[in-house]
């Protein structure tokens, strides 16, 4: 069991422990992200090369706090980001997204829940019919009901026009899930989420992410 289980003080007076590798799971279909812009607004070096640092650098040389702030904002969950900023520097990218997806095997069920609590519903594309709204909003209940916590779903690449009926069709699906079923869909779905994010906030311009 990982030392920061049960963490209880401030991010930055942790050091993580060395991560276990875990099997990878099977993987789906990112979610719209929230706004990360300026989450490693750090100065950072260029290691010797010209030109600017990149993303991924800039998240390397940030202090602890600011790390754990950024990676807080792509999954909600402290003992993840407390691990993922403690195993600083990530090589390249994928080294990145394989330490994201071992800790994200090891949340715990309250940890699950901490990270569901703070994510946003999928949002519909602009201009939207109400009656889609109406449609979606009464779907989101009946999910919230079963499972007592909110609908997650990775989207990936596709087109914001088909977002609603995705959405909808993987709630009508889940609902037939027994609540440990869904659980282990809704953990998988965040840990897409995260590589997602992760991706957008750190790989650099034209970089996307890749489900293993």
């Amino acid at each position: 069991m990982d030392s920061l289980d049960n963490v209880s003080s401030p991010l930055s007076h942790h050091s993580p422990p060395t991560h276990t590798r875990r099997p990878r799971g099977p993987t789906l279909p990112a979610h719209r992200l929230p706004d990360l812009p300026g989450r490693v607004a750090i100065p950072g070096q260029s290691r010797g090369r010209p030109g600017a640092p990149s993303p991924l650098e800039r998240f390397n040389a940030a202090p602890a706090g600011d790390a754990e702030r950024t990676l807080l904002a792509c999954l909600n969950s402290v003992r993840w980001a407390l691990r993922m900023a403690g195993h600083r520097p990530y090589p390249d990218l994928a080294s990145l997204l394989a330490a994201s997806d071992e800790a994200a095997y090891d949340l715990t069920a309250a940890e699950l829940s901490q990270a569901l609590a703070e994510e946003p519903l999928p949002a519909l594309p602009e201009g939207a019919y109400a009656a889609a709204h109406t449609a979606l909003n009464a779907a989101y209940a009946a999910y919230e009901a079963r499972f007592g916590h909110a609908f997650v779903i990775h989207l990936g690449e596709i087109p914001a026009e088909e977002h609603l009926d995705r959405i909808l069709e993987g709630i009508r699906s889940r609902l037939a899930n027994d609540p440990e079923e869904e659980r282990l869909v809704a953990a998988e779905e965040l840990r897409r989420l995260a590589r997602g994010r992760l991706t957008n906030a750190l790989g650099g311009a034209g970089t996307r992410a890749t489900d293993p």
